[in-house]
């Protein structure tokens, strides 16, 4: 049974870059035939998925985000990275790291993701 834990700073300024990590235990990030998510949910609104990094590494992000996002991993500590450039604060919301067999892309809900974690807010905000 697996569990993801996101973690990093919960204030970014507009402007700047935010940086999330996802912290992976019980099964590894490479194991074959997942896609490790980013989805975040801001006040009021739906669920809205960022991009994915597969088991094999390679990476696809959502269109209305794509020009400021980036996912990495680090196989070694078992753990993959969310960057989101030049933030505004339309970017705030609660992010969440989720695992799943599926490619989902378009998410009503995070229980439609087979493991997610716990969420973090991050406010944009100078």
């Amino acid at each position: 049974q697996g569990e993801l834990q996101e973690s990093g700073p919960g204030l970014v300024k507009p402007s700047q870059t935010l940086s999330l990590t996802c912290t992976v235990s019980g099964g590894s990030i490479t194991t074959d035939g997942y896609f490790w998510n980013w989805i975040r949910q801001a006040p009021g609104k739906g669920v809205e998925w960022i991009g994915y990094i597969s088991s094999s590494g390679s990476t696809y992000y959502s269109p209305t985000l794509e020009s400021r996002t980036s996912i990495s991993r680090d196989t070694s500590k078992n753990q993959f990275t969310l960057e989101l450039s030049s933030v505004t604060a339309e970017d705030t919301a609660v992010y969440y790291c989720t695992r799943d067999r599926r490619v989902i892309i378009t998410p009503r809900a995070i229980y439609e993701y087979d493991y997610w974690g716990q969420g973090t807010q991050v406010t944009v905000s100078s």
